[in-house]
């Protein structure tokens, strides 16, 4: 079980350099060659990818994740949901001051949930950045629940508006041993099958941001003309696991005006099967 004693604790501030070439890397690590992206003419971008911001401060949500759960049952974790908000782009260059909060322990039937809330300043103390990441662990059951649930991005209970677009890409067979290197995500169950059909797994499965970020970039294609700078938020919900040597279906959905922000709606499958629920972007300029 997770100890509801945790809930409320706080991890960092952790200093990390939004690394120009690590950006470059990342890209080519998820089959990006965008605007931010750095490729094509071997300089490295100003603006980085929008989720490339989770690489500098994965260390910090992981730090807050470790403390929580027993290292026995590590192996049983998957990433549940994700929900980034963009104040404004990050900068290749710059310092980030990143702080991470247990927000939620959620004892449930077949597991126990964590949510860490993940705070990003710069040196003037400006939040740039706000993440919700919430892991499942299988099996983990009994204990204690507690604290509040992340901002909500559930797809209206009623009805459903019509497809507004749909694109297609193709994850690659080595997918996962690139997105490792670049990222810095060595969890096993990406690169050893034996290890990851021991978890329960049918095999090798991709990242859970590995596939964020390739429905970011269909996102992107079809409602912002390709231009990351415009990205205010994005949320998902990992509901199944996305095999290497797969093909990824963005489905979009209008999801209406929030203030100067327009809200798109998404999903995507993968071998007949949706693999992201509750996508949730929203488009706009940036806040500062």
């Amino acid at each position: 079980m997770l100890d509801i004693a945790k809930l409320g604790a706080r991890y960092g501030p952790d200093a990390r350099l939004v690394d120009p070439d690590r950006a470059v890397a990342y890209a080519r690590a998820t089959n990006d060659g965008g605007p931010a992206s750095g490729l094509g003419n071997g300089s490295a971008p100003r603006l980085v990818l929008p989720l490339f911001a989770v690489v500098p401060t994965w260390d910090t949500t992981m730090a807050a994740v470790h403390d929580a759960v027993p290292a026995e049952a590590m192996g049983m974790l998957l990433h549940l949901s994700q929900d980034m908000h963009f104040v404004r782009p990050l900068i290749a260059g710059e310092e980030l001051l990143t702080d991470a909060l247990i927000r939620a322990i959620r004892a449930r039937r077949a597991g126990a949930q964590i949510t860490v809330e993940v705070t990003s300043r710069i040196d003037s103390g400006a939040v740039v950045l706000r993440q919700y990441a919430t892991m499942f662990i299988r099996g983990l059951g009994g204990g204690e629940s507690g604290g509040d649930e992340a901002p909500a991005h559930a797809f209206p209970s009623a009805g459903r508006p019509e497809p507004s677009a749909e694109r297609t890409v193709h994850i690659d067979a080595d997918q996962t041993l690139r997105y490792a290197e670049a990222s810095g995500d060595g969890n096993r169950i990406h690169l050893d099958g034996s290890f990851a059909r021991e978890m329960g797994l049918p095999g090798i499965i991709v990242h859970g941001m590995c596939t964020m970020a390739f429905c970011c970039r269909s996102v992107l294609a079809e409602t912002a003309g390709g231009d990351p700078a415009l990205l205010r938020r994005l949320a998902v919900k990992f509901s199944r696991p996305v095999l290497p040597d797969s093909d990824l279906t963005t489905t979009l959905f209008a999801g209406g005006q929030a203030g100067d922000r327009r809200r798109v709606l998404f999903e995507a499958r993968s071998r007949g099967e949706v693999v992201i629920k509750d996508g949730l972007a929203e488009i706009g300029p940036p806040e500062n």
